[in-house]
């Protein structure tokens, strides 16, 4: 398996996110966070875009995916999300993180992390 990675920090999609009534009329801040594993040897080798994944094309896509969104859990964002990732045929895993700021007193933020292949 490849070591090979992209990484995409700090995505920041306002979005309707949440279970209580308040969270699904307002819009909240989650924070995404994406890694790509893949094998990055032939771009690494030929410097063309053509022979990499375009994580600008990625991250459009996640970013209209999550503000079109209304999901009431993070844990469905974050599969999507990742199901997102894996459309490339060269991603081989995906892992992403989703957080939600302030989503409780006295923490900075709640979030969930998962891998997906």
């Amino acid at each position: 398996m490849t070591t090979d990675r992209i990484h995409i920090i700090g995505l920041r999609v306002e979005c309707i996110i949440g279970i209580n009534d308040w969270e699904r009329v307002t819009k909240q801040e989650v924070v995404i966070d994406i890694t790509l594993h893949a094998d990055l040897t032939k771009p690494g080798e030929s410097d063309d875009i053509k022979d990499t994944i375009n994580y600008r094309d990625i991250s459009k896509a996640v970013q209209a995916h999550v503000a079109a969104s209304s999901y009431g859990l993070l844990e469905a964002m974050a599969r999507k999300i990742a199901t997102i990732c894996l459309e490339p045929e060269a991603v081989i895993r995906a892992d992403v993180s989703v957080q939600k700021p302030g989503a409780l007193r006295g923490a900075d933020s709640v979030g969930v992390k998962i891998s997906r292949s």
